[in-house]
């Protein structure tokens, strides 16, 4: 069957679903060349600012507990839909609003369809994919998040090399590309936002989806089109309802199954512990730390560029192994590097000047934990979760482990700068490489290799599973 998939068009439905995830890392990235201008503007103190980077993470929050419950109810594709127009609002809400408040207003706006986004793009795009190759296609939403970094960080660099020549004739333009650039480096992300938008129209409803409303015409038509033939698209669809079936009608009746109780559990456990390595620190507060270890705005600035170069090769690099390497190998070669990585950075931060270290040896390690964390759990993580649990309860159960995952994200977005004004930067990161113990350990205990299997056998595992 998979030697005649339409591997162009299944690539097509998973590129356009994975450009939410371009909006996700432009958000999430964007935020962190705008704390020193509107801590200044604003007069923030340290829980301000770190309310001011949180805020959009608890939209994430509100947006993760809805997204599988909308995406169940309407389908996949309205759901993206839904997170388009949020981060086009949110993106032109921050380019004109009148104070702090309403920009908070805005961010949260966002985070909204940041949380939706993570849920429904990589479940569509699993739910799309052929096993041979689903981890690689479902990574190409993790890819398309480290562009979004990455673009983030160009954008920001840009209007900061920009605002220091710029003049331009609109007052209006002066103000947001120039005296309060963070107003432009927010308000971009409209421009993808409506691309989004506009090439959801030219994709179908999950398949999976369609039959699970027992739209089975509908669905027949696109798994036809994916396996380029109509006997395998019957043997697709027999394949899904028999798995339904044998799973509970009734969606919490399913989810607190001992099985899936068990894949739901260790889901929210990998999914937190993930925040809490380091990675949201290093995305958003990289170049407050930089600036911390003696480089200027501007150097620090393009250090974050260098983290998004590395981050989005690095991504690529996952892309391509993920199905031949395994989920598991790469989180334990990935995280191993992660530790020793994290220990080099506090050791920095502890006895660099002791030791006569440069800000070149931080920045050195500081790429090498970005390379080891972006080959590993972040591009295992949205993998997983999008293909632990079964079509009937995946909204759901994506929403529950995607909330932790974003309570997580907060918890770190928030405490960061208490963390690194308390524990002093060196502190805080040997926190964060002891914080990479356990998440091994589960990886290592509880968690099945699913590369090469179908949905259905992955369900199958779980619900034998004591």
């Amino acid at each position: 069957m998979e030697t005649r998939t339409n591997t162009g068009y299944v690539a097509f439905l998973s590129v356009v679903a994975a450009i939410g995830g371009i909006l996700f890392g432009y958000d999430t990235a964007v935020i962190s060349g705008t704390i020193t201008s509107v801590e200044t503007q604003f007069a923030l103190n340290a829980m301000q600012v770190g309310w001011y980077v949180g805020c959009a993470l608890i939209g994430s929050i509100g947006g993760v507990a809805v997204a599988g419950i909308l995406s169940d109810r309407f389908g996949r594709k309205l759901t993206m839909l839904l997170a388009a127009v949020l981060f086009t609002a949110s993106g032109i809400g921050c380019a004109v609003c009148g104070d702090f408040t309403q920009l908070v207003i805005y961010r949260i706006l966002g985070g909204i369809g940041i949380g939706v986004v993570s849920i429904v793009s990589p479940m569509y795009i699993s739910e799309v994919a052929v096993a041979r190759w689903r981890g690689t296609l479902v990574s190409l939403y993790q890819l398309a998040i480290t562009i979004g970094f990455l673009g983030a960080y160009l954008v920001n660099f840009q209007i900061l090399r920009a605002a220091e020549t710029a003049i331009y004739d609109s007052p209006w333009m002066q103000q947001i590309m120039v005296t309060e650039m963070w107003r432009g480096m927010l308000g971009s992300n409209a421009l993808p936002a409506v691309l989004f938008f506009v090439v959801i129209f030219f994709i179908p409803e999950s398949p999976r989806w369609l039959i699970l409303r027992n739209r089975t015409e509908g669905a027949h038509a696109v798994l036809q089109r994916i396996y380029r033939s109509s006997e395998a698209a019957d043997g697709e669809i027999a394949s899904i309802r028999s798995a339904e079936a044998a799973a509970p009608k009734s969606e919490w009746r399913a989810l607190t199954s001992p099985g899936m109780r068990k894949a739901l559990l260790i889901g929210v456990a990998i999914a937190m512990l993930g925040q809490f390595m380091g990675v949201n620190a290093v995305l958003y507060y990289g170049p407050t730390i930089f600036e911390d270890a003696g480089l200027s705005s501007g150097d620090s600035l393009f250090s974050q560029v260098l983290v998004g170069v590395v981050n989005m090769l690095t991504t690529v690099l996952a892309l391509v192994i993920i199905d031949r390497v395994g989920r598991k190998q790469l989180v334990y070669w990935g995280v191993s590097g992660m530790i020793l990585s994290l220990l080099c950075i506090g050791v920095y931060f502890l006895a660099g000047a002791a030791w006569g270290l440069s800000p070149t040896f931080l920045l050195v390690f500081f790429l090498a934990y970005v390379f080891c964390c972006a080959v590993s759990i972040s591009a295992v993580i949205f993998v997983l979760l999008s293909e632990m649990y079964p079509t009937r309860i995946r909204g759901l159960a994506m929403s529950i482990a995607g909330l932790s995952l974003w309570v997580g994200t907060y918890l770190i977005g928030q405490l960061t700068p208490w963390m690194l004004e308390t524990l002093t930067p060196g502190g805080t990161f040997l926190l964060f490489a002891a914080m990479c113990v356990p998440y091994m350990l589960i990886m290592w205990r509880a968690v099945p290799e699913t590369t090469g299997r179908s949905l259905e056998e992955i369900e199958r595992y779980w619900q034998q599973s004591k």
